[in-house]
């Protein structure tokens, strides 16, 4: 009996010493309330990056949406990379895409390969938003050109339309980074195969 009311006696202390609003005593120990939070993040984390806390906090200010929609034509679609396989008159191209992915009202809903000339060679419509897949590749063909042929390789925003950097080169000699003017063959945004609809 005695020793349960000293059991009892000890709760109550421990009790009345962490009661809120009872000053506490720095000792200068870090303790796990105390210490900074850290994380670690992966290599394959960076390229998702998640919104600021602000975008989220401002997400229904209509001031925000509105200077959002009005700088839609900055919402451009990088290419990234291009790699080319399979045979003359019949390649298959693999395209890496960085792109500011929101979900369906805000995505890359295309990249292309293209003559100097400004003709459409093939392609490939993607059928839904990669906001957690930055940069993503996806493939397609084939592209009718021979190994020689200079083309240009671009993507498309829904939004922002062309004017990302671009890909320009030859399955002979490779491809690099390049500025191509978002004018250039703008009139094939509206020639098919277009995106029906986005999933998500």
């Amino acid at each position: 009996m005695a020793m349960r009311n000293c059991f009892l006696l000890l709760a109550v202390v421990l009790l009345c010493g962490c009661a809120p609003g009872q000053p506490v005593a720095d000792t200068g120990q870090v303790t796990a309330a105390t210490m900074p939070q850290t994380s670690t993040v992966s290599a394959l984390e960076t390229d998702t990056p998640s919104p600021a806390a602000s975008e989220i906090a401002t997400a229904n200010d209509p001031a925000v949406v509105t200077s959002t929609v009005e700088n839609m034509s900055d919402l451009v679609a990088d290419v990234t990379s291009v790699q080319v396989s399979g045979s003359e008159g019949a390649y298959q191209f693999s395209v890496q895409v960085s792109s500011p992915d929101m979900g369906c009202d805000q995505y890359a809903d295309w990249w292309e390969v293209l003559t100097e000339q400004g003709e459409l060679v093939y392609r490939r419509v993607l059928l839904h938003s990669h906001v957690g897949e930055q940069p993503f590749t996806r493939s397609g063909g084939p592209a009718a050109i021979r190994a020689g042929t200079v083309v240009w390789v671009r993507a498309h925003m829904n939004t922002g339309g062309y004017g990302g950097l671009a890909m320009k080169g030859s399955v002979q000699n490779g491809f690099e980074p390049a500025e191509l003017s978002p004018g250039f063959a703008a009139n094939l945004a509206d020639q098919p195969p277009l995106p029906d609809d986005c999933a998500f």
